[in-house]
């Protein structure tokens, strides 16, 4: 069977890619390797997310990027938001290898990342939860992804979720709702749903 992106096989022959994108506004550099998701360039739901991400409302405190693979969300979202802690969490640890490193190449100081499976070693609470859920992980694992970000998000603390209307958009957006009470579809893009929660 072929290693998939949410597998954990750090002996997996390298392949390293090398390549710039510019997301909100500033370019950054970033390196890739077999064994991540989307090892080419950023996936497209990823930069629909990472664009559509407002923090008129969302309150002081710190990020997370749940699943964060070799860093695009995260790393955009601390280049951008330099007074707040981007905590990048996933379990694949060359993903997490190449995120440290892309973090350095950019020289930005404001993250920590750590392996975790979703919130297991996650400690604190949030200000604002984003990820690109592994959907071919399955099912049980995005849920997990937006059932748990009510116990590490801080009052008002939204929630931003990107998924493909194909890979199960429209229940997501009904699990949120059961969840949190309330949810929006923010943007839709070429069966990209952009889905946002506040924990009131």
């Amino acid at each position: 069977m072929a290693n998939q992106y949410f597998d954990n096989t750090p002996d997996l022959e390298h392949e390293l890619k090398k390549f710039d994108f510019t997301l909100r506004k500033h370019n950054l550099h970033f390196i890739s390797d077999s064994g991540v998701f989307s090892r080419q360039t950023i996936d497209y739901g990823s930069r629909v997310l990472i664009d559509a991400i407002d923090f008129q409302n969302v309150p002081e405190g710190n990020i997370l990027d749940v699943g964060c693979g070799y860093g695009p969300i995260g790393l955009a979202l601390a280049k951008e938001q330099t007074s707040r802690t981007v905590t990048m969490v996933d379990v694949n640890l060359r993903a997490l290898d190449l995120a440290k490193q892309n973090a350095e190449n950019n020289n930005i100081k404001n993250v920590d990342i750590f392996e975790s499976d979703v919130y297991k070693n996650v400690q604190e609470n949030y200000a604002l939860v984003v990820s690109n859920p592994p959907v071919r992980a399955g099912k049980a694992v995005v849920m997990a992804i937006l059932q748990q970000a009510k116990d590490h998000l801080l009052k008002n603390g939204e929630l931003w979720i990107v998924l493909q209307k194909k890979q199960g958009a429209p229940s997501a957006k009904k699990l949120m709702d059961e969840t949190f009470g309330n949810v929006e579809i923010v943007t839709r893009a070429k069966g990209y749903y952009i889905l946002k929660s506040k924990l009131i």
